[in-house]
């Protein structure tokens, strides 16, 4: 291996790694480096674009915490996220469709009963949420576990805040026998990612914005069906036409009714006018092993 040039090195680093034992690393690595290799050399990378890309991807793990995730941030920002979600999550056209994790799910999230306050004091217009999980034929999915989670009026998710104590727009519940789900949350509104670390450097250098539509996260298992991990997202809302992450779908978007002060779903009676928001949940069957 002396005497390596830009014709030869592909294929001697190829020859290298020939005899990785795990046949599925062996093929993505190989790939990745064909690919990179010539991506290099269509677009002649010099050798400070290399470092200023080095430099790059290691301020993007500094970044990175508990908190915040910057290379789901970069994922999303790409379009890689949706590319794979969607390879991945081919449905029946009747299934919710899927779209983004994004980077702010939590582990460990309450627990809520049915109808409770899920907003748990985030800031926002109160909000009633409702609906029907269902299996692709119709039949009412009992009992699966939904999670939900949301940021608040300011744009910010719960651990955004530092010494925030508790969670706060976020929570697990459980829909009843006939998958019928409520409970309480505070309106969706539009919010941007952050933008203060190198994928914000790489927006505004591609003049993006940093922008999400309104929406609200949810995550729904329950055993013989495929894990829904979904959004729905504001009607008529800004940012729809220019998600930054690239998360939307026609599909997912419903109304938020604005109501004045009175009776909520729940029959508690409201002093200030509160919104609601239905939308029914259709699950595709897991798949069978062979």
């Amino acid at each position: 291996m002396q005497n390596l040039n830009e014709d030869t090195i592909t294929h001697a680093v190829i020859e290298q790694i020939a005899h990785t034992p795990n046949p599925r690393l062996k093929r993505i690595l190989t790939s990745l480096v064909q690919h990179l290799h010539n991506f290099a050399r269509e677009v002649e990378l010099s050798e400070d674009e290399l470092m200023t890309a080095i430099q790059f991807l290691t301020r993007s793990g500094q970044m990175c915490s508990d908190k915040r995730q910057e290379f789901i941030l970069l994922s999303d920002t790409l379009g890689l996220s949706t590319l794979v979600m969607a390879m991945n999550n081919r449905k029946p056209p009747a299934c919710t469709e899927s779209t983004v994790f994004g980077p702010f799910h939590v582990e460990n999230a309450p627990v809520f009963p049915l109808g409770a306050d899920v907003a748990n004091g985030a800031k926002g217009e109160p909000c009633f949420v409702s609906g029907v999980i269902r299996g692709v034929d119709g039949e009412p999915v009992p009992h699966a576990r939904i999670e939900v989670w949301q940021a608040d009026e300011d744009g910010y998710y719960d651990v955004q805040y530092a010494g925030l104590g508790k969670f706060q727009g976020r929570g697990v519940l459980c829909a009843d026998q006939d998958g019928r789900y409520y409970f309480r949350s505070i309106v969706a509104e539009p919010y941007p990612i952050p933008h203060d670390g190198p994928v914000g450097d790489m927006l505004r250098a591609t003049e993006r914005h940093p922008w999400r539509p309104a929406h609200l996260h949810f995550l729904i298992k329950q055993t013989g069906y495929q894990t829904l991990i979904t959004h729905i997202f504001r009607k008529g809302g800004t940012y729809l036409d220019s998600d930054a992450v690239f998360g939307v779908r026609s599909t997912l978007i419903a109304d938020w009714l604005r109501h004045e002060p009175g009776r909520a779903p729940d029959g508690s009676i409201m002093e200030v006018p509160f919104y609601t928001l239905e939308y029914d949940f259709v699950l595709n069957p897991a798949k069978k092993d062979r």
